[in-house]
């Protein structure tokens, strides 16, 4: 069953349109997201990923009940999230990009203000200690680092037990530690059942968390499925350094390689072929290929060549964008504004919510 649906997404900003059809200008204004539409299973982590405003967190506001879509149909545990949210919020945790809490306030005494305000609450001190704040319950909230600011923002979206979590950004700011330590409590969450959306821009977060992630170049989805697929899409590369001797001309591949100097690059959908091929070809030469390295691409490889290929003059709303996958949805424009604060649903209400997205 899908915790979250949305099909044919679309969100706009009124206001006069300045900026030209590539980001998504109409005379109504601006287009932000144009036709998106993906789903995240009960118990899935799914990463959205993309460039600053490619629309992500345009929809993930949609998706939080925190703004009404222009078209389309979005649903979260089954309930429209804005027209519902009574029905939403309390099933839900949201972490958003910077939080916005009285700075004079300690953190138990805001984890304790927040589990007021929260239906079903867990004790504020098993919320602390669950992303390892419990040592810091008596430290003034001004006074934490930012990756342990992060920390208390991660513990008030758990404090209601959420079916389903929103992660902003979750991991900015914090050391390798804290990052490590929070996948490891994601992952966990995973197996209690929580589904997780999670956007950020450590690929190799999302790589190493996501069971399905999107990429949104534009306001559209450009590329979607599972990490593997999405960069089994993109070729390898093999490096190597020629001898002084040796033209880059007597090469054996049937693909076309980069020259800078001795260091050739070739960039293959046939890795083990290719590489069999070069490999086979040195030995009977008599070359030895300096600093030989064979790697499957990346998952980080696999955005910077969507995000340069939409950075291209021809690139545009009603063109393709590269690897799209199945099943997704087309759009275009960029997202505005950056989310800051914590939000999680109270009783049966609208829920509370601390900072602002602007």
């Amino acid at each position: 069953m899908d915790a979250i649906e949305v099909e044919g997404l679309k969100r706009r900003y009124a206001g006069r349109a300045t900026a030209g059809r590539r980001t998504g200008a109409t005379g109504q204004g601006f287009e932000a997201v144009r036709d998106v539409s993906f789903s995240v299973r009960e118990g899935e982590i799914f990463a959205l990923l993309g460039t600053n405003g490619a629309g992500k967190t345009s929809t993930v506001e949609v998706l939080e009940g925190l703004a009404r879509p222009s078209a389309g149909t979005v649903r979260v545990l089954g309930f429209d999230p804005y027209g519902e949210r009574g029905f939403v919020r309390p099933r839900t945790g949201v972490m958003l990009q910077e939080g916005g809490f009285p700075s004079e306030l300690t953190v138990a005494e805001t984890a304790t203000m927040w589990a007021g305000v929260t239906s079903e609450a867990r004790p504020p001190q098993e919320a602390l200690e669950i992303v390892g704040l419990g040592g810091r319950a008596g430290v003034r909230v001004k006074q934490l680092s930012g990756g342990e600011r992060r920390r208390l923002d991660l513990a008030l979206a758990l404090t209601g037990r959420p079916e389903v979590l929103f992660l902003d950004e979750p991991t900015t700011g914090m050391d390798p530690e804290g990052r490590r330590d929070t996948a490891e409590l994601v992952r966990n969450l995973r197996a209690e059942g929580t589904t997780v959306l999670l956007t950020t821009h450590y690929l190799e977060e999302a790589e190493q968390l996501a069971d399905r992630l999107a990429i949104m170049q534009a306001g559209r989805i450009v590329a979607s499925g599972t990490p593997e697929q999405v960069v089994a899409e993109r070729p390898s590369r093999i490096t190597f350094r020629l001898p002084r001797d040796v033209l880059p001309e007597r090469l054996p591949l049937n693909v076309p390689a980069a020259v800078d100097g001795r260091t050739v690059a070739v960039r293959t959908h046939e890795l083990q072929w290719a590489l069999t091929e070069l490999l086979v070809w040195a030995r009977e030469s008599g070359i030895v290929l300096e600093g030989l390295q064979a790697r499957s691409a990346s998952l980080e490889e696999a955005f910077l060549e969507i995000a340069e290929a939409g950075n291209r003059p021809e690139s545009g709303p009603d063109r393709p964008g590269p690897g799209t996958g199945p099943g997704t949805g087309t759009g275009t424009g960029a997202g505005v504004g950056k989310g800051t604060g914590t939000t999680t649903g109270a009783g049966t209400g609208a829920g509370a919510r601390t900072g602002v997205r602007a």
